[in-house]
């Protein structure tokens, strides 16, 4: 091929060369745009932060957050080991915690980003589940307690304070048929694991069985099994006692303080004590964004937004600087911020071994079944 046949070619080719590195360049520039917008995905409980919140986060970052929902710790974990990825933020329960440490799939924190970690209460920091908090930073708490209507627990001379009102024959035989429990394994179990004297960490299955027996013994006079249901059905009048979570307690009687119903929803944390959640901030090995992610974290450590889930759902809170930012109702109310006394009787669900797991299953379908 002579010369003068190539040169044609050739400059065909300088301006593919030429447009495809322009087109290298947007896209280039593109990504470098999009990254530094970001977008920070967080795995998360449905209303757990209010969209105002949410809004000042972005606006403060010029980023977005997308978000997923979860509604129990075991739904969250199964996405992720069935292969979900790209989540930068997860919000845990402390057996979750220690889950997901142990599986080697959280980044360790990186405190020089968290100035504000100061503000965290030190009885809910180095707990159990991360000591030295390497990978999680609590965020939100909730007891899971006795909710009920007071007029008529008076009325029938009933106690509040003690899971006895949801175990004893004696107490159910005067609201057969107006009493839920939680339709969960570990939180009914650990219920009367915490009537009988026991640790809800206990690893001796014989004091397993006899929390069944008092469940199996108990079951008869319950309405049903609700992990969401109650609070509706409490607020309206049709269930009388509820075992549930406090936050829940909290939205059900203001819920019937909304509606002018003619009764009052109250919640107590049993004297025997009870189950403690501590949910918390963790940085999922997957996420693209740990940046975005600390930066997150930080923000939600101010008093102010720390606050957000305590006068939005009714959670308690371990973060100290939020105190004065609660509503003043929700502070001073003991079920969600227990006093030391209280907090002292309260004790958090471990992730049991896997033969321990299996017991407890065992147990439970029998519970279910009878």
């Amino acid at each position: 091929m002579n010369a003068t046949a190539e040169a044609p070619r050739r400059r065909v080719f300088t301006r593919i060369f030429s447009a495809s590195l322009r087109l290298g360049g947007l896209l280039l520039l593109f990504a470098i745009s999009a990254h530094a917008e970001g977008v920070l995905h967080l795995y998360n409980w449905n209303n757990y932060i209010s969209d105002e919140t949410m809004a000042r986060f972005e606006a403060s970052c010029r980023c977005r957050v997308k978000q997923d929902y979860y509604s129990d710790n075991d739904e969250m974990l199964a996405k992720l080991d069935a292969g979900a990825v790209g989540y930068d933020v997860l919000v845990p329960t402390g057996n979750a915690v220690e889950s997901l440490i142990r599986r080697n799939a959280l980044r360790p924190l990186d405190k020089s980003k968290l100035p504000h970690l100061k503000n965290e209460k030190p009885e809910f920091m180095n707990l159990w589940f991360d000591p030295g908090n390497r990978y999680s930073v609590p965020y939100a708490t909730t007891v899971t307690l006795i909710g009920y209507n007071v007029e008529k627990m008076r009325a029938l001379h009933l106690p509040t304070d003690t899971w006895a009102l949801i175990f004893e024959p004696r107490y159910l035989a005067k609201i057969k048929g107006r009493v839920t429990v939680l339709n969960s394994q570990r939180e009914l179990m650990a219920a009367a694991m915490k009537y009988l004297g026991y640790s809800v960490q206990e690893t001796d299955l014989a004091k397993w069985e006899e929390a069944k027996r008092l469940i199996i013994r108990a079951k008869p006079y319950w309405a049903t099994f609700s992990n969401s249901t109650y609070i509706k059905d409490l607020a309206i009048g049709n269930i009388w006692v509820a075992h549930g979570y406090s936050n829940d307690m909290y939205r059900a009687r203001e819920d019937a303080k909304a509606a002018h119903r003619p009764f009052t929803i109250g919640f107590e944390t049993p004297q025997e004590g009870a189950v403690l959640a501590v949910d918390s901030f963790v940085l999922h090995k997957s996420g693209a964004r740990p940046d975005l992610a600390l930066k997150f974290i930080d923000f939600m450590l101010d008093g102010a937004n720390a606050a957000d889930v305590s006068n939005l759902i009714g959670a308690g809170n371990p973060n100290a600087a939020a105190m004065a930012h609660i509503s003043p109702a929700i502070a001073r109310e003991p079920g969600i911020f227990p006093p030391p006394a209280t907090l002292a009787k309260l004790e958090m669900l471990r992730d049991f071994e896997p033969k321990m797991r299996r017991s407890l299953s065992r147990m439970w379908t029998e519970i279910k079944v009878r």
